[in-house]
């Protein structure tokens, strides 16, 4: 491995070293087409020239507007290469949210992906006058006035360096590692978004520990589609990647994931809960249309993937005639199942929620691990993780290299380490609040450390619901445990001093019209059929078990629309936001109640 003490070292050390054929692989004319080592080396210098030739100085800010894709990276290093510090920014982000980072973060310079984005940033233009650079990825039809496109800085760019061709080489040379190489603005799910302060340290340290804990190699391919702009698949997907010399594949959006994994066929597969969710979903749907023997196979095949799951997950060494079966199972069944996800599949890595535990035991049982790990923003992101060698399903893992954690007497859960950022941008006091004196970041998260040294996250501290009765609810404890229902695609558990928890469901509409038609339900009662309420409620029951009697849903409401970011219910990052959904729905939840 390269000696990297900064991130632009995985430009200038990482990618020559392995200099791989295919460093990135993208889509073009409806093909997979490689970028070699060279051709991203020659892309991040040249373009880190013009930022240069611009006046771009170290610690300026430079903001990326985008989705994820090959101009992001080669954008981010640029700007790091200059010294300058990388500000991301959701593409879903509305234009006021837009607005707010820009001015608190003060940039100069924006890299923006689209025309339909550039729209939203003229839409503020007169509110944000100190922008003076705009660099759009992709070509317009018509050329706005002021506009450069990213072709043209490149090119530009490359004809500056003749002048020195080590200019961009010597602006590395003056980055520290404890200066600070990102602002990352933190979703909000209450309150106005905070700056957080990242040094190249921070995330270093982060790369090292988790290539270790993820067993990451340099013959492995990701498909990269989660949002760089979240540090966690900028530090895994993207970063990561590049330390050890793994060929990044983008997809050409989240509504493709399915059919670029055919294409490309991937051996890590970095994502949330929510597309896990997706699979499981889509392979169950599979299964239930089948006929005949098929079907019988496939449901033989479920329920001893089920078995060998928890036995191995006990501890226990499944028996003979059980790993017989697995054996079986897996020729007949499960290698059908992982075909449809490339067939390559090595390692899935889960993040920025909580994954299922009964999610994490299917995809064990049918030959795929998935490792859940657990960060924050704050933390560069990773704080504890599972690994091949060390997995507990329900649990986010032991802290991993160079990471320490405790739990405060309230159960809060605190980390100390490298990993901790340098604060919040122009915020002292809340980043006073956020890390005591003796260095400890305080997560706002619950849990609880096995005897093992796994760490079991309960909830938010602010999201504990109190009963009437007193008694404290974890909702996402609750709300994991019910999501692998076939009628359920979102949920909120709700219940603060009220006398039992209930459920507001945006329901799988293809498993509730399926119901509805078996049942010669109206399709305009499918939301307020009694008897559909009660189905629901019964295959909430069953996943229920483990749950103590005060924990249990007891009612439910059938929501007609999804929670989005647009609607302002999801943060960017795909977090409920749980204040808003319960003023939105304050009807709803009083009738509930009635």
């Amino acid at each position: 491995m390269p000696d990297i003490t900064i991130v632009p070292d995985l430009a200038f050390k990482s990618i020559p070293k392995y200099n791989k054929l295919n460093c990135l692989m993208v889509k073009r004319d409806g093909v997979y087409a490689n970028i070699s080592a060279k051709e991203v080396l020659e892309t991040i210098e040249s373009l880190s020239a013009y930022l240069q030739k611009l006046g771009v100085a170290k610690g300026d800010r430079v903001g990326i507007l985008a989705e994820t894709r090959a101009e992001w990276a080669y954008a981010d290093m640029a700007i790091l290469s200059a010294g300058a510090i990388t500000v991301p920014i959701y593409s879903t982000l509305p234009a006021k949210q837009a607005e707010y980072i820009i001015k608190d973060s003060e940039m100069q310079t924006l890299f923006v992906s689209t025309e339909a984005h550039l729209k939203k940033i003229q839409e503020i233009a007169a509110e944000i006058p100190f922008l003076k650079t705009i660099i759009l990825f992709d070509s317009p039809a018509q050329m706005p006035a002021g506009i450069q496109i990213i072709a043209d800085c490149i090119k530009e760019g490359k004809e500056h360096l003749k002048s020195d061709p080590e200019m961009v080489r010597k602006r590395v040379a003056e980055i520290k590692p404890d200066d600070v190489f990102t602002f990352v603005y933190t979703s909000g799910t209450t309150g106005e978004p905070k700056g957080v302060m990242l040094t190249h340290n921070n995330i270093i340290s982060n790369i090292t520990s988790i290539i270790i804990y993820f067993q990451f190699k340099q013959d492995d391919l990701v498909l990269s589609f989660l949002p760089l702009s979240h540090v966690f698949e900028r530090m895994a997907g993207y970063y990561s990647m590049l330390y050890v010399g793994c060929t990044i594949a983008y997809a050409e959006s989240v509504e493709t994931i399915a059919r670029n994994m055919l294409e490309v066929r991937p051996t890590l597969f970095l994502s949330v809960p929510r597309v896990y969710e997706k699979f499981y979903q889509r392979i169950m749907d599979n299964g239930a249309a089948l006929t005949g023997i098929s079907r019988k196979m496939f449901d033989w095949g479920m329920k001893v993937g089920a078995e060998f799951a928890e036995a191995k997950m006990a501890g226990k060494k499944p028996s003979a005639t059980l790993q017989l079966k697995w054996k079986l199972a897996n020729e007949l069944v499960y290698k059908n199942v992982r075909k449809r996800l490339g067939g390559r599949l090595r390692l899935l890595v889960s993040g920025g929620a909580a994954l299922p535990r009964q999610l994490g035991l299917f995809f064990y049982g049918i030959g795929l691990t998935i490792l859940e790990g657990y960060g924050l923003t704050e933390t560069s992101p990773v704080i504890a993780a599972n690994r091949p060698d060390a997995v507990k399903f329900g649990t986010v893992g032991q802290p991993i290299p160079h990471v320490e954690v405790k739990i405060a007497e309230d159960g809060e859960i605190l980390t100390r380490g490298p990993h901790v950022m340098k604060g919040y941008f122009k915020k002292p006091q809340q980043t006073s609040e956020a890390i005591n004196a003796d260095g400890w970041f305080q997560t706002g998260d619950i849990g609880e450390i096995d005897s093992e040294g796994f760490l079991r996250i309960t909830d938010r501290k602010k999201d504990l619901i109190a009963t009437s009765g007193g008694k404290k609810i974890a909702p996402q404890f609750v709300e994991n445990a019910l999501k692998t229902s076939k009628y359920i695609a979102q949920i909120v558990v709700v219940g603060e001093k009220r006398k039992f928890p209930s459920a507001l469901i945006v329901p799988n509409m293809d498993n509730l019209n399926k119901f509805a038609s078996a049942n010669q339900i109206p399709e305009a009662e499918i939301l307020t059929h009694p008897k559909v309420i009660q189905e629901v409620e019964n295959d909430i029951d069953r996943l229920s078990t483990d749950l103590a009697p005060f924990e249990r849903v007891k009612k439910v409401a059938l929501l007609p629309h999804e929670f989005t970011i647009e609607s302002g219910e999801l943060t960017p990052s795909l977090k409920v936001k749980r204040n808003v959904v319960e003023k939105k729905y304050k009807d709803v939840i009083d009738a509930l109640y009635g």
